[in-house]
């Protein structure tokens, strides 16, 4: 299935969360974790249209790692994987 983000938006798939502490301590999945919030992005609308109906393309690109804010987009799972569709102007940061 292939799935085109509309205008500004952005598909990006989430960074899986872990399952381990960084101390080494087995996180069970009854616990409530933290959403991720890092991902790469897997596809890029157009760009946004402007007042004057012109287009700004996208600063994100296909294939960057980014950092989203914790509660923006929405979640979706496609064929067994996590995604999230968000604004481009929800990307906080774009991770080299």
């Amino acid at each position: 299935m292939k799935l085109k983000p509309l205008h500004d938006k952005v598909l990006i798939a989430k960074t899986a969360e872990d399952e381990k502490t960084e101390g080494g301590i087995i996180i069970p999945d009854t616990v409530d974790k933290e959403r991720s919030q890092e991902g790469k992005v897997v596809a890029v609308g157009r760009g946004k249209v402007l007042e004057d109906g012109s287009i700004k393309k996208p600063d994100v690109k296909k294939g960057d790692k980014v950092v989203f804010g914790k509660y923006g987009g929405a979640e979706i799972g496609i064929e067994g994987v996590e995604y999230i569709i968000l604004r481009e102007d929800e990307i906080l940061a774009v991770i080299d």
